[in-house]
Parts: C-alpha cells; sequence; structure tokens
C-alpha cells in the first residue's frame, strides 16, 4: 500500500528560502481576496467544454507536464527527466523519473514492477526485492550502490519510459483529470488537482489531495454543484497552499502563487498559450 503523502519537489528550498532571506525577499501565499471578483464567471459553453475535454487533450497534457518539470527541475525539458534520480533527504528515499517516484512510497516499486512484468531481467528487475524492504522508510539498503547508474540505463528503454507514462497516467494523471471533470472545473482546475496529487499523493492524512478538497469544499462550492468556479478554484489553491505550509520542504508555495494563480487571475480558465510564470523566482514561457 502506498504511503498517503508523497514529495516530488526537487527544488532543495530550505537551502533556497535561506539565499532569499539572505536577500532580503521572502516568498508569501497570495490569498484568495486578492484576485476576489477580478475574472468574471465561466459561460455555459466554458462548462460543457470541461466535461468534454480538458488537460488530457494531448496538446494540453503537454503543458501540464512542462508546468510541473518548471517546479519540480527548473526545466520544460520534461521527457529528459526518465533518468534522473537523486535523494531529497525528505524522508521518500530516492525520488525518480518524471513525477517523482519514491522508493519510500511504493510508486516506484509499482513502476519496476510493472516494467519488469512487460521485460523480465531488465536492469532493475533485480532491486525489487530491495525495493518492498525499504518501502515505507528513507533506506537504500539492497539499492546502494549501483541503484542510481542502473535507473539511467533503464531510462534510455523506451519500454521504460512507457512504463513511467503508464504510472503517471493511472496514479496520478487520470485520477485528477477525472475528479476534475466530475467538478466541472476546466483545463485550469484539472491542472491544480494533477499538481496536488503529484505533490501530496492521494492518502487519508490532512494534506493529501482529498483533504485538501475536502477543505476548498467547505469554502465553495464547484461547477458541477452550481458554484462559481473561480471562486471554487481560489479556495482550492488556499487550501493547498496550506497544505504545502504544514512541510517545511513544500514551504516555498511560488508553484501556486506565481503560477497557477497568476493563470487564475488572468481568467485564463482553459490554460491556453502564451502562458508565462515564474517557479522559485525563475522565469518560464510557453508560447
Amino acid at each position: 500500500m502506498k504511503a498517503p503523502h508523497k514529495r516530488t519537489a526537487r527544488r532543495n528550498t530550505r537551502t533556497l528560502r535561506a539565499a532569499l532571506v539572505a536577500l532580503g525577499l521572502t516568498l508569501t501565499a497570495v490569498p484568495a481576496t486578492a484576485f476576489a471578483g477580478t475574472t468574471p464567471a465561466p459561460s455555459a459553453a466554458h462548462l460543457r467544454a470541461a466535461a468534454a475535454t480538458g488537460l488530457d487533450d494531448p496538446a494540453k497534457k503537454d503543458i501540464a507536464m512542462q508546468l510541473v518539470s518548471s517546479a519540480e527541475n527548473s526545466s520544460l525539458d520534461w521527457k529528459s527527466q526518465y533518468k534522473y534520480i537523486e535523494d531529497i533527504k525528505d524522508g521518500r528515499g530516492y525520488t525518480a523519473g518524471i513525477i517523482g517516484f519514491c522508493s519510500g512510497t511504493g510508486d516506484m516499486l509499482d513502476l519496476v514492477e510493472l516494467y519488469t512484468a512487460r521485460k523480465p531481467g531488465n536492469v532493475l528487475a533485480k532491486y525489487l526485492p530491495a525495493l518492498r524492504q525499504v518501502h515505507g522508510t528513507d533506506s537504500h539498503k539492497g539499492l546502494d550502490p549501483g541503484f542510481q547508474a542502473d535507473w539511467k540505463k533503464a531510462a534510455a528503454d523506451s519500454a521504460f519510459q512507457q512504463a513511467q507514462n503508464d504510472e503517471r497516467d493511472r496514479v496520478y494523471f487520470n485520477p485528477a483529470v477525472s475528479r476534475g471533470k466530475s467538478d466541472g472545473l476546466g483545463t485550469l482546475g484539472q491542472f491544480a488537482y494533477y499538481d496536488a496529487i503529484v505533490m501530496h499523493g492521494d492518502g487519508g492524512d490532512s494534506t493529501s489531495f482529498s483533504s485538501i478538497r475536502k477543505r476548498a469544499l467547505a469554502k465553495a462550492k464547484p461547477p458541477a454543484q452550481g458554484g462559481n468556479e473561480v471562486t471554487y478554484l481560489n479556495a482550492f489553491l488556499d487550501a493547498r497552499v496550506w497544505a504545502m505550509q504544514q512541510e517545511e520542504a513544500h514551504s516555498d508555495t511560488s508553484r501556486v502563487d506565481t503560477a497557477q494563480r497568476v493563470f487564475l487571475k488572468n481568467g485564463n480558465l482553459n490554460l491556453n498559450p502564451p502562458l508565462n510564470w515564474k517557479v522559485y523566482g525563475d522565469s518560464f514561457h510557453i508560447g
């Protein structure tokens, strides 16, 4: 069973925060009230479009992956992240791949099991006993010293890349998009759900995706329940910021404040390019 709370942010936010403090700068969450009433209510046509398509459109899905990669890797080149692996010292062991599969949370184990079922005898198959043993811990027992090098070797295999894609979709992307559509949210709202489930997982603890959504629902109704989409998304992002602030490793909330909240303020509920945003002070653009 997967650990309920999952972190994939790969930037050392504590080091970053210390650097910002040294420069006399701070990063603070932007309250929902800052944008209240700045965007018109979504039209009926928008709600129909949200139900019909959204983040699962191939072009929008690629945008979603670039947005996540900007926060996770300081790069829009998400396809170069299949080979990524390191221990970011967040208590979840190794973090790796395009979505931050973790050796301590179970999704890395699921990934390697899928890869091995499809391609027995692959370079990572020998680590399955160790991955089962370290599940729920930050231990490298049985993985070191060769696991990182072998992960990078496997990442050159198209079968392993496809396995990463499929597990990303099964565990994170598809559930987020499905929930977003059922709530009547457009592409931006579906992305907000996706980014939240990527970072926080969807277990039963207070900072999981489902708990974040529950906190938002206590403040506003989604369009599917007759609510205003902008009002609801601001409530959801407020709840997301709260969840991030509960863990030091997540305390830099710029991936919400200077990215998702900016798109929302601009009324870009369909996440249409051009997109301009900042994460951890870095500027990004999709034309």
